[in-house]
């Protein structure tokens, strides 16, 4: 049964990050109340509500005065132990739930996961010692990628493996961590493709257009929207995903990433049960954004048209150059570039490689639009 926004709701987040911050600045225009938990104060979602909690994510009385205050839960991050979740889901409803997690937080269950059910994934294995990581490279050959079965994100747990030396150097370092790991064929793909899609507890679902991403150093830097692919890989890539999230029972919002392979067939690479760098340009560029359909699935409410409502947009990810304060000296030059829309997400510091914000653009002409995002994203400094 839909649920019907009759009352003042406390939407609950774990995590005070900057996709907490985009959420719940949704979640305000819908006249919702957030509650935050993160571990430390003045997180950039935290410091925007009364009902911050400064908490590690773990059993204690902070996380139950937490859930107390919170109508309905949602995570801003998949790495949240399936038992908190649990723990969490004896007293108030949490979405995506913690059997949805338990399905993709490790990811070689994941991959394990989308495999099973017919979804194509490269080739991959577990590895447990050195005989499994040179069978692996006799039977796919070099380069291949190892990877840590959890905790790994902007390309922290990744290790592209030239040789069997070269692999076991990557193994050795992992294990060094206590990682599990496991390893994937190296994909030989055209293009890097992602689709958001959201999808209601009654069972209503729905994607966003297919866009195009460019990584830099393993971080998504550059996304494009729509895709320069052909109708039919669209559609593929649009079907995967939402099968992606059928299949682990998904509720929320989910961002898919895939590769184009040169054939125009489409590869699942990863599944995110949270909003999505892919998908902040929606909030300029979409009828809905993704932040106020992750509100309305979770809340079980209506979804939103996810349509495009312009030609297309870039969305630039900015991106920390130094160890240093968090704001960029010459925000003023940045602003002189009217059609960009600038996000700074209040992060205290900067560091190198970290996101502090994005510009987005939208137009009528996708490299025009581009060079305009560049431009304004090039001219930022720090300090």
């Amino acid at each position: 049964m839909l649920r019907s926004i009759n009352k003042k709701y406390t939407l609950g987040i774990l995590g005070g990050g900057q996709l907490a911050k985009m959420t719940m600045l949704e979640a305000y225009r819908l006249g919702l109340d957030i509650a935050i938990i993160e571990n430390g104060e003045n997180s950039p979602a935290g410091n925007l509500t009364k009902y911050e909690f400064a908490s590690k994510i773990e059993i204690n009385k902070q996380l139950d005065d937490f859930i107390q205050i919170s109508d309905i839960i949602t995570l801003e991050n998949e790495f949240i132990n399936p038992n908190i979740l649990r723990y969490i889901e004896e007293k108030k409803e949490v979405y995506p739930s913690s059997k949805t997690i338990s399905l993709i937080q490790d990811k070689f269950v994941q991959k394990t996961t989308f495999a099973n059910a017919n979804i194509k994934v490269a080739n991959f294995k577990d590895i447990n010692n050195l005989e499994d990581l040179k069978n692996f490279g006799l039977n796919f050959g070099y380069p291949f990628v190892l990877k840590t079965r959890t905790l790994g994100y902007d390309g922290y747990g990744n290790y592209t493996a030239k040789n069997y030396e070269d692999s076991v150097l990557g193994y050795e370092k992992f294990k060094n961590r206590d990682a599990e790991v496991y390893a994937e064929e190296f994909v030989k793909f055209e293009k890097e493709l992602a689709v958001m899609v959201a999808r209601n507890k009654n069972g209503e679902i729905t994607s966003y257009p297919v866009v195009e991403t460019f990584q830099q150093n393993h971080i998504c830097k550059e996304v494009y929207a729509p895709a320069a692919i052909s109708e039919k890989s669209m559609r593929l890539a649009q079907e995967l995903s939402i099968k992606c999230v059928e299949v682990i029972d998904g509720i929320g919002v989910f961002g898919i990433e895939s590769f184009l392979l040169p054939n125009g067939e489409v590869l699942i690479n990863e599944i995110a049960p949270r909003p999505h760098n892919s998908g902040h340009y929606t909030i300029e560029a979409c009828v809905t954004s993704q932040y106020e359909n992750c509100i309305r699935a979770v809340l079980n409410l209506p979804l939103g048209n996810t349509e495009l409502k312009v030609n297309s947009a870039c969305m630039i990810n900015i991106l920390g150059e130094v160890n240093g304060n968090g704001v960029p000296s010459n925000i003023n030059e940045v602003l002189k570039y009217g059609r960009a829309k600038f996000h700074l997400y209040g992060k205290e510091s900067s560091r190198v490689g970290r996101k502090m914000g994005h510009i987005t653009v939208t137009g009528e002409d996708l490299n025009e639009v581009i060079e305009y995002a560049r431009n304004a994203s090039n001219i930022l400094k720090w300090e």
